[in-house]
């Protein structure tokens, strides 16, 4: 399919080729759902941790006699059911992590770049260039393209005066096509790839 280019100034840069394979797909909600929750998954660091009884700083020593107090029989003040003692089964470190095969990870990054593309929500710059590399600068472009929350994918590497300029607006993430996810692009409200990410993207999915 066809699509329109523009410049970051907001002037037309002709147009470029999408594959349909790519950009084309009706995009499955099940099949995006299973991706992100993969990614969110991983992301989690995993190090919520607990005491057990045995790990808990009590003496083992008995804490009354066995008969004769009219009670119940305990042994340790560690005692799950005591004030301070162990936690019962509690979480330990672990990996939340599971496996998602590369062929299917491949899948829902085509459906997501798809679910931008029909809904418009897609813009294709001709590459990352700016003249003046200030904040300022760029953060007008920005604003006069209407880009609220977006995130900006350029080729192999992302050009160096860009992305310093767009450090400090909390507005824009900028990303080389190795790292475009899943969870990302779905965020945003605005996804910007320039002609060298789009051949970069279709080179990584095909």
């Amino acid at each position: 399919m066809k699509a329109d280019a523009i410049k970051l100034d907001g002037a037309s840069a002709g147009s470029v080729d999408l594959d349909d394979a790519i950009f084309g797909l009706e995009p499955r909600k099940d099949i995006l759902h299973r991706v992100v929750r993969w990614q969110r998954n991983k992301a989690q660091a995993g190090t919520h941790s607990t005491l057990g009884r045995s790990e808990v700083s009590y003496s083992t020593k008995k804490i009354y006699r066995q008969k004769g107090t009219g009670g119940a029989r305990h042994g340790s003040k560690g005692a799950p059911i005591f004030r301070h003692g162990g936690v019962y089964k509690g979480p330990v470190p672990r990996s939340h992590g599971h496996e998602l095969t590369k062929k299917f990870r491949k899948l829902g990054l085509r459906h997501a770049l798809s679910a931008k593309q029909a809904a418009g929500e897609l813009v294709i710059i001709d590459a990352l260039a700016i003249e003046n590399a200030k904040t300022s600068t760029l953060s007008k472009h920005v604003s006069e393209r209407g880009w609220k929350r977006a995130l900006i994918i350029d080729g192999a590497e992302v050009n160096a005066d860009f992305s310093r300029a767009a450090q400090n607006l909390a507005n824009i993430d900028v990303l080389p096509s190795q790292g475009a996810n899943v969870y990302d692009i779905l965020k945003s409200d605005t996804l910007v790839i320039t002609k060298a990410g789009i051949e970069a993207l279709e080179a990584r999915l095909k």
